[in-house]
């Protein structure tokens, strides 16, 4: 590690121990409606949480000391802004560069029971900063804080909140798909998908439709032909759902179709409109055009909703 690392280090770890937020106290006394709504969301059925005797889940431990989304406090309650310690801690990680954030991990523990009426006040203090750590969202610096929650001065639970402060990782640019191998057998058909047009070669002499293009007629040789230009109608004769190998420029799982045109022609091509795991032989499919990038245009074949 480079002397300003260490320099900086030596600076995060001098604010453990001083004060993220003081004298906080609960927007709302516990009770019963919040412990409802919360069970219900939860699917929570135990009898513990209703009734005259009834205490709060333990888990609701942060629920009494947010603020929601508009902050604002009931009579008399003070909502404790950010100590300055804490202040200057997130502005000293965004002056080195580590200007995201991202919320990692909570670890609650529970000391007693919240029963309807308590009424909760915190303090919040800044109990570790890590060292430099490499994550696959960037290099960056854990910051732990630990709140202490109390009831008439006793302490009920405790609520540490972790959170990383990174310098956002460089992502490579995406890699573009496999170029198409153009040649002078093919150049009709790609010339085609370019103006959006499925071309199917035909022979002259005996009207045979083919694909992909060869040079010539499967049926009787001919080297002359002509194009039908595809409906775009067809149907899913075979397929396979690729999970690897893991092609750059692919989203793995996806599902690759041996499609079978209304024309009678198969071709392979991506099916997309539909999950995967959805994709059956004899699905109906209709042609579409997906543009990849600048230069690469592929046909593709879209679900039909049946």
């Amino acid at each position: 590690m480079s002397d300003g690392a260490d320099g900086l280090q030596a600076r995060l770890k001098a604010y453990e121990g001083r004060p993220a937020a003081v004298a906080g106290v609960g927007r709302d006394p516990v009770n019963l409606p919040m412990i409802r709504h919360w069970c219900e969301a939860m699917g929570d059925a135990n009898p513990a949480y209703t009734g005259p005797e009834a205490v709060a889940p333990a888990t609701m431990l942060q629920a009494w000391i947010m603020h929601g989304l508009g902050g604002g406090d009931r009579a008399g309650a003070g909502r404790p802004g950010r100590a300055r310690e804490y202040e200057e801690l997130l502005a000293l990680l965004d002056e080195a560069g580590c200007t995201a954030v991202v919320a990692t991990d909570c670890e609650q523990e529970y000391v007693r029971p919240l029963r309807p009426g308590d009424e909760v006040a915190f303090d919040t203090v800044i109990e570790s900063v890590s060292a430099r750590k490499t994550t696959a969202l960037g290099a960056g610096h854990f910051v732990t804080t630990r709140t202490d929650v109390h009831v008439a001065g006793e302490l009920v639970g405790t609520h540490r909140f972790r959170i990383l402060k990174y310098a956002p990782a460089r992502r490579k640019p995406r890699e573009r798909r496999p170029r198409p191998v153009i040649n002078r057998d093919n150049a009709g058909f790609w010339e085609g998908v370019r103006e959006h047009r499925l071309l199917i070669q035909r022979c002259t002499a005996c009207d045979t439709l083919r694909f992909p293009w060869l040079p010539g007629c499967n049926a009787c040789g001919g080297q002359e032909w002509d194009t039908v230009e595809a409906s775009g109608e067809g149907a899913v004769f075979s397929y396979v759902v690729m999970h690897h190998p893991p092609f750059p420029a692919f989203d793995p799982p996806y599902a690759v179709g041996l499609i079978e045109l209304a024309e009678g022609v198969r071709i392979v091509s991506d099916v997309v409109g539909v999950p995967c795991d959805k994709v059956r032989v004899g699905m109906p499919v209709r042609l579409e055009f997906r543009r990849y990038d600048d230069e690469l245009v592929l046909p593709v074949f879209e679900a039909v909703a049946m």
